[in-house]
Order: structure tokens, then sequence, then C-alpha cells
């Protein structure tokens, strides 16, 4: 009998390597994100992309609330154009944070999906806050 798990051959390290040293430019996770939040190193704006009334049950502490229809350049002017956003949405279920990195990235902005969203974070354990949203432009 085969190996499923080896049907296919891993890849050369060479070539792993550059693949997800690729995967680690596009993408962070809950982990990581609410370690910068906890010790102050947070060099990103952290978007939440799921619209106000989500926003207002529970978020992410230090978040904003810009759904991704909202991501333009008149809402993004207040932020230099080197700024790193982290974006997020529901969950692996939503496609909300695709969709805000795609924006993101038409505008010439730089972005990092939180992987897992609100899902992660809650899976994680970690605090939400609920407050409603401010308008951001």
């Amino acid at each position: 009998m085969s190996s499923r798990t080896l049907e296919y051959s891993p890849a050369d390290p060479k070539l792993a390597l550059s693949h997800f040293r690729s995967i680690l430019q596009f993408e962070t996770d809950c982990s990581d994100v609410q370690a910068d939040l906890a010790d102050g190193t947070v060099e990103f704006v952290l978007i939440d992309v799921r619209g106000a009334a989500r926003f207002a049950k529970g978020h992410v502490d230090g978040a904003i609330c810009l759904h991704h229809r909202d991501l333009t350049e008149e809402n993004l002017a207040k932020w230099p154009m080197d700024t790193v956003f982290v974006v997020y949405c529901a969950g692996p279920h939503c496609n909300g944070a695709d969709k805000a990195a795609y924006n993101l990235s038409r505008l010439g902005r730089s972005v990092k999906i939180m992987l897992g969203g609100m899902t992660g974070w809650i899976d994680e354990g970690f605090e939400l806050i609920a407050s409603p949203a401010e308008e951001v432009a």
C-alpha cells in the first residue's frame, strides 16, 4: 500500500522556502497580532472589515471599523502611503478580508490578512470589546 501523504513528493527545500516566505508576506495570525497589541509594538493599522453593526457587538481592541467596500483613497488619506494594514473579517467562512486586501493592494497599500478572523481570535481565547464604530473618514 502506498502512502497517501507522500503520493506527491515534497518540494525541494529551496522551493519550499520561497513558497512559505511568500505566504508569510501576505498573512499573519491572531497570536502575532495579539502579542503586538499586548506589548505595544503595533506597527500597523488593524481594520475590522465586517461593518459597523458587527463591529459594535464585538471586535479586537485597537481595531478600527472600515467595511471592505469603504476602502477608498479618500478614506485612507489620513494614513501615509507606507502604512501597513492588517485586515480581518468574521473567519475562514468569510472572504471580506480577501476583498479588503484586494482593495488595499489595488490602491498601492501594503496589507496582510489576519488568518482566522474573529473565529480565530475567539478560538485563541483572546478578549473582544464591544463599542460602536466611529467614523474613519
